[in-house]
């Protein structure tokens, strides 16, 4: 059976590892989850972040000049991982899983005890070693969906996710803004017809009234721009201003799904 987050909606916290240094994106992360966030995806700064908005890539530009590395995330999701039983994602770029091997990543995301990874520039059409290798190890995949992709493309997507289906709000890259459009609802009513995992929206939440409304048709939103640029204008007390962020939003409409599985890491289990 699929397996479902224990609050409607929750919240999926993205952060850049490394930025502004690793030790603070272990605070932030750990507050993060203590004032109500279900999942961390732990984001891999990557070069060429084509998906990114600017936020992003300027908090992608001050980990790399730290060297910050896939195998530096892999040690902080360990870590994370024995403070936590938490929802923790990979989320990167192809390039990095390529030259560590996949194989190799497969393993070592398990040994760390992350739950799972999202490859936001891997095609579900040429995924089949990826997938492979990371059912082999129990490790949850997740997909994004977009609202131009055909039906048909969506049932592949429906069909190599597990854990949840990650709903892209619109077309373009990642940033806050001032409403969500009507894309998001319509791409989840699509996808509802192909899956019974659990669906999140990211892209473009940055209000507590996005989260809401985000509440009513999907079973979690993910934050990444609001949360990185608070991070950005918070320098010395990052961990303090995510969390009083992540309680702003939650508070408007966090209440019992009903559908709870009873553990946060099975939320985003394989089935």
């Amino acid at each position: 059976m699929p397996l479902s987050f224990s609050r409607k909606p929750a919240l999926v916290a993205y952060l850049t590892c490394g930025d502004p240094d690793l030790r603070t994106t272990r605070n932030v992360a750990l507050a993060a989850i203590s004032a109500g966030s279900e999942v961390i995806e732990l984001g891999v700064p990557f070069s060429d972040p084509v998906a990114d908005g600017p936020v992003i890539q300027r908090a992608s530009e001050r980990a790399l000049r730290r060297r910050v590395t896939l195998t530096d995330v892999l040690r902080l999701a360990a870590d994370l991982r024995r403070e936590s039983d938490a929802g923790l994602i990979i989320f990167t770029y192809l390039n990095p899983i390529l030259r560590m091997g996949l194989e190799q990543f497969a393993s070592k995301a398990a040994e760390a005890g992350v739950d799972g990874a999202l490859v936001t520039d891997l095609p579900v059409e040429e995924s089949e070693e990826y997938l492979r290798q990371m059912r082999r190890r129990n490790l949850a995949t997740v997909f994004l969906a977009a609202p131009t992709s055909t039906d048909e493309r969506l049932k592949r997507i429906a069909e190599a996710s597990t854990g949840f289906v990650y709903a892209v709000s619109r077309t373009g890259v990642t940033g806050a803004r001032k409403e969500l459009t009507e894309d998001a609802q319509k791409l989840v009513k699509r996808l509802r017809k192909f899956t019974k995992l659990p669906i999140a929206v990211g892209f473009g939440i940055s209000a507590p009234e996005h989260f809401a409304v985000v509440g009513q048709f999907a079973d979690a939103a993910v934050v990444g721009s609001a949360i990185v640029q608070t991070i950005e204008q918070n320098p010395g007390k990052e961990a303090q201003a995510v969390a009083e962020f992540i309680k702003q939003l939650s508070a408007v409409s966090h209440q019992p799904s009903g559908k709870s599985s009873g553990n946060t890491r099975q939320a985003v289990g394989v089935e």
